[in-house]
């Protein structure tokens, strides 16, 4: 029997988000398979313009010291003739810039040499698959994965710190070893799985089961130990539970836990420390939960993430219904709350890919 996990309900971040996802295009000449914005190949006429870009931007440096780390995205961000002015612009204010590009032509050498100029602090790149066939097959576009190799070399000569994604659905989950033994060779630092939410183009695709979840939970944990690089489970923040209680039996307290890199996580969830801005200026929890809560051409972003009524409930670990809302671990994990939304229509349910049952639901079905 594990200790009730107390002393976490401060992992409340209502004052500025850790992280803010800014999709400057819904543009791209990729057609992936879970794509979550359902790209398109044409730019959007109602995007937000350079000068409403850059004012947006003055407008997050506004959040404070430090200020949020900035990832712009897209779709693929390379789609805007303006990109390049927006990352300068936003490292001229002092904004932590990060960068999610599409493995496309459009990544040139001379593309990714220009951002380490302008000062991008990261970027990430996809691998979907071990193999050419298996990635390009999500991709929907023939040559991607080669193409997305010399991209990564690129960005390894800029100096640039590379995140690489990897999506994680039934078809992808015998590939995992595989591309983990491709990226152990990358130099790079961070290795992302983002577990499908049913959104978007994704609405066609499988998830994995609950214990498929758990099984994978454990293997991450295992390879952590060894890997060169960090690892994140996107989405399922029901990981954090897992390693949680691994550290414990491997004699960890919870001051010594916090300092882990999996504890330093600890609370993140759509809503609380993600904030995810939309091509139009549509402020959503996260980019997987479509649920707005403001547009940047009517209000004030910081005033959005604080003060808007579905930002201010999904901070709350304690207004979460079902085994979510009677878990321990609520404000730790929380679920996911993209996936509950997908799931039930509620962003206040249950995350239906966590297995675990919570001890106050044991007690009760003892009763």
């Amino acid at each position: 029997m594990f200790p009730v996990v107390t002393g976490f309900d401060h992992l409340v971040f209502a004052e500025a988000p850790r992280l803010i996802y800014w999709e400057l295009t819904r543009a791209c000449d990729l057609v992936c398979t879970h794509c979550r914005a359902e790209a398109i190949a044409m730019r959007d006429p109602f995007e937000l313009s350079t000068e409403e870009a850059k004012a947006l931007l003055g407008q997050l440096r506004t959040f404070g010291d430090p200020p949020p780390q900035l990832v712009m995205t897209g779709g693929d961000p390379l789609k805007r003739p303006d990109f390049f002015e927006l990352v300068r612009h936003s490292r001229s204010i002092g904004m932590p810039t990060s960068v999610a590009p599409s493995g496309t032509p459009l990544l040139t050498p001379e593309a990714i040499a220009a951002l380490a100029d302008n000062g991008v602090m990261s970027m990430s790149l996809s691998i979907d698959g071990a193999t050419a066939e298996s990635h390009d097959r999500f991709r929907g576009v023939a040559g991607c994965f080669e193409t997305t190799m010399r991209a990564i070399q690129a960005v390894r000569a800029a100096g640039i710190p590379l995140q690489i994604n990897t999506l994680v659905t039934p078809e992808t989950m015998t590939e995992l070893p595989g591309v983990f033994r491709l990226v152990k060779d990358l130099g790079i630092m961070r290795w992302s799985l983002f577990y499908l939410i049913a959104t978007g183009r994704g609405r066609a695709l499988r998830e994995i089961r609950p214990s498929e979840a758990e099984a994978l939970h454990n293997w991450i944990y295992e390879i952590v130990k060894t890997a060169p690089f960090a690892i994140k489970a996107t989405e399922a923040p029901h990981f954090r539970r897992v390693a949680y209680m691994r550290m414990l039996l491997e004699g960890l307290d919870d001051a010594a836990i916090r300092q882990t890199p999996i504890g330093r996580g600890f609370g993140i969830r759509d809503g609380n420390g993600i904030m995810f801005i939309s091509h139009t200026g549509d402020v959503y929890p996260s980019g997987f939960l479509p649920v707005t809560a403001g547009n940047v051409r009517r209000q004030s972003p910081v005033t959005i993430y604080r003060d808007s009524e579905i930002f201010t409930r999904l901070r709350d670990a304690d207004q979460y219904g079902g085994k979510c809302g009677m878990c321990e671990f609520r404000w730790v994990c929380g679920g996911s709350r993209a996936r509950a939304f997908a799931e039930t229509g509620d962003p206040n349910g249950s995350d239906p890919l966590c297995a675990y049952r919570p001890e106050a639901a044991l007690v009760g079905a003892a009763d």
